[in-house]
Parts: structure tokens; sequence; C-alpha cells
């Protein structure tokens, strides 16, 4: 296969992710987050610590507007900054307790839904599925 090729089925493949993404999430955010706060709680989740800079960049927000959302997930209780110990200049944020319980909630959902989707698969097309999952991680999307 040719890479332009290639590259054609990932384009496909990437909206595909983004509209599963989107049909295994709806009606998962809390009604007194905004999706921005959520997408951000979600981010914090899997990949904790971080720092706003992190935050900003993988999110696309600014970093004024970035620092105004996790004031906000804070003043909530839903997420904490601290210090980090080798460098007491660098703030990282981490989800709080009742954050990590309201993403918990919402994983477990998603994970339900996830597991409907792939009900009828055969364990030869899960070990499939999974070895798949590992290459575009170690391949694409490191």
């Amino acid at each position: 296969m040719d890479k332009e090729t290639l590259f054609q089925k990932f384009v496909t493949f990437t909206t595909a992710v983004h509209e599963v993404t989107h049909e295994l999430t709806k009606g998962i955010k809390p009604d007194d987050i905004t999706p921005v706060q959520y997408s951000i709680l979600e981010y914090i989740a899997v990949s904790q610590p971080v720092t706003l800079s992190e935050i900003s960049d993988c999110k696309d927000i600014s970093m004024p507007n970035t620092s105004r959302e996790i004031k906000k997930l804070t003043e909530k209780n839903l997420c904490e900054k601290y210090s980090d110990d080798e460098d007491r200049r660098k703030q990282l944020i981490r989800l709080s307790e009742a954050g990590q319980t309201l993403m918990d909630g919402a994983f477990q959902r998603i994970g339900g839904r996830f597991l409907d989707r792939i009900k009828d698969a055969s364990p030869e097309e899960l070990a499939d599925i999974e070895h798949a999952l590992d290459v575009l991680q170690s391949k694409v999307f490191y």
C-alpha cells in the first residue's frame, strides 16, 4: 500500500474515532460543568499530573483561558494545583478526590458503552483489536 492511500485511511479512521468518541461520551458530562471543562478533566484524568501549558497545548486553548478554566474547576473542587517537589516554581494539576470520583464514574459509563459495542466480537477479533490499538499507540499516537 502506498503512503498516500495509508494516509487517507488514517484520515477516515481519525474521523471515525471522533464520531465514536462523541457517541460513547454523549450525556456523560455533568450539567454544572461546560464541555471545555469536561474535556480538561478528561485530559487530566488520563495524564495527571499535568501543567497548565500541557493542557493549553493539548486542548488548543490559550494560556489565559486555560488558567481561568482551571480556576473554575478548582473552585468546584474537581482539581487542585500543587508545587512540584523538585522545582517549587512549577505548578502541577491533578484531580481532587471529588474530581477523581466524577471521572471514575464517567469512565465506567463510557466503558460500559464500549463493551456493548464490542459484545459480538469473537476472542480472535478482540485480540486483533488489542493488537491494532497497541500498534497505533506505539507507532502513531506516541
